[in-house]
């Protein structure tokens, strides 16, 4: 297998050049045409001239792609995947895509994603859907879905992604790789937006080796004082390993939705392998109230994207209408429209009590083990949303706040039942990972996932590591030739 630290020891002493690097590149992305992956054609000229700029970080200037949401590079394009931004271009590169660039990689292509990344899946008007190596009948999962069909194919070993209620998790499960979503405030944010989504939202990568997360988290990872979330100084500090990790685990879905044999037996799986090597590891209740954040999170994406349009409103000089976006996107907008800010600044609340209660959990767990999504990859045309859904979205702007409300809940129902286990760390702002350990009877990958204490990265690492080194990884099968 050849990861990005292989990739880049190449560039730095000479076995590859830079030119090479973006031919087999190239090339391997041939496959696009099946998979959807990328949004437009790389700019091999743009990543040379940019090449010149990265070579000295540590991965030695390999190319990347950025995901087309909340990654903006200067003069690319900045569409969110929506037809309202369609022509749309970055003025200016955002702090991640600097701070990416500073670890030595280098900016190329653009992934797709479900419009403002709304989705678990990946099928954007704008663009299409995104198809999954493993099967093309299938989704590799949203929002980072483009990004995990290109790391997936084996077009990259790496790729930036973002996760605001799982979206580097969910298609890390679907497709087969390693998904990290850092602790809140440790990856840099702005310049235009720092909150992202009050710090559920945070960008980091999809990868195939531990090495190359560790690698790319402690050399992204910084605090800039205009940041409104600091991670804990936990996270800055480096610890010895613990011989004996203690391990909570439930694979009860926090929402009372069905969870699938194969994500059981992904646990199951887990478990005895870790009290083989001497792990203890309890199962327990579902420590918080899933329904009641659930709703909090819904709430939030609401009041978020009703301020969203009020900004793009005064941009574009002009009120936005159904027919700017697609229908789900203004069903959680006129949901927004119709929050109170009393009821806003609630929900914020409830995320803090349940940050409050993990924390607490931690105190007496080192790791907290569910299934990642709790059924393997839909398929590309599965019936999320029903048809009379999608006649009330219609009508969203004649509900009143409950009506609406009960419609953006109503609408995610399925997609939620594939991914209940995720939105929690995005709304303690805890960290947590999906490791690729479990291959379903039917040949599609399913993820497991752990979370840890504010700031305990280094916890997620030595699990990995664990896994990883005892052959437990089920990487895709792109991963299995060793030759570049």
């Amino acid at each position: 297998m050849k990861d990005a630290t292989d990739y880049a020891l190449a560039l730095k002493n000479g076995t590859l050049s830079i030119d090479e690097v973006l031919k087999i590149i190239v090339q391997k992305a041939q496959v696009n045409k099946e998979l959807n992956a990328f949004i437009h054609d790389f700019d091999i000229d743009g990543a040379k001239r940019d090449y010149k700029k990265t070579k000295d970080g540590i991965f030695g200037g390999l190319p990347v792609p950025l995901k087309i949401l909340g990654q903006n590079k200067a003069g690319w394009p900045a569409t969110s995947a929506s037809r309202i931004f369609k022509d749309a271009k970055a003025s200016k590169s955002n702090n991640y895509v600097k701070a990416l660039q500073k670890s030595g990689l280098t900016p190329f292509g653009q992934t797709n994603v479900p419009e403002f990344g709304f989705k678990n899946i990946t099928d954007p008007t704008l663009y299409g859907p995104s198809r999954n190596p493993w099967n093309l009948s299938h989704s590799p999962g949203g929002s980072s879905g483009g990004a995990a069909a290109a790391v997936a194919a084996g077009i990259f070993p790496l790729a930036g992604a973002s996760d605001g209620g799982g979206s580097i998790r969910i298609p890390a499960s679907f497709s087969g790789l390693i998904g990290l979503k850092p602790t809140r405030g440790t990856i840099p944010t702005g310049p235009d937006s720092w909150r992202d989504w009050q710090g559920a939202a945070i960008n980091f990568a999809l990868t195939i080796s531990m090495r190359d997360t560790e690698k790319l988290f402690y050399s992204m990872r910084g605090q800039h004082p205009a940041a409104p979330y600091q991670a804990p100084q936990s996270e800055w500090e480096r610890r010895p390993l613990k011989n004996k990790l203690k391990i909570a685990y439930t694979t009860t879905s926090p929402v009372g939705s069905k969870v699938s044999p194969d994500a059981k037996k992904a646990v199951a799986d887990a478990v005895v392998f870790l009290e083989k090597l001497g792990h203890e590891v309890v199962e327990i209740n579902y420590p918080l109230d899933g329904h009641r954040l659930i709703s909090d999170y819904y709430k939030m994406n609401g009041a978020e994207t009703a301020a969203m349009f009020a900004d793009i409103e005064q941009g574009i000089g002009r009120a936005v209408t159904k027919e700017d976006m697609e229908p789900m996107t203004w069903g959680i907008y006129q949901a927004g429209l119709k929050t109170p800010a009393a009821k806003y600044v609630a929900t914020l609340q409830n995320w803090d009590r349940a940050a409050f209660v993990m924390e607490e959990l931690f105190k007496n767990y080192d790791l907290f083990l569910t299934p990642t999504t709790a059924y393997s990859a839909p398929k590309i045309d599965a019936k999320l949303q029903s048809e009379v859904i999608f006649q009330k979205l219609a009508q969203a702007e004649e509900l009143n706040e409950i009506q609406a409300d009960e419609l953006v809940y109503e609408m995610f129902e399925k997609s939620l039942a594939l991914s209940p286990f995720t939105q929690l760390a995005n709304l303690t702002g805890e960290p947590a990972i999906s490791l690729p350990t479990f291959i379903t009877p039917a040949g599609l990958p399913l993820g497991i996932q752990f979370m840890a204490a504010k700031g305990r990265e280094d916890l997620l690492f030595q699990i990995g590591k664990i896994f990883e080194s005892e052959g437990q990884f089920r990487l895709p099968k792109a991963y299995q030739n060793e030759a570049f």
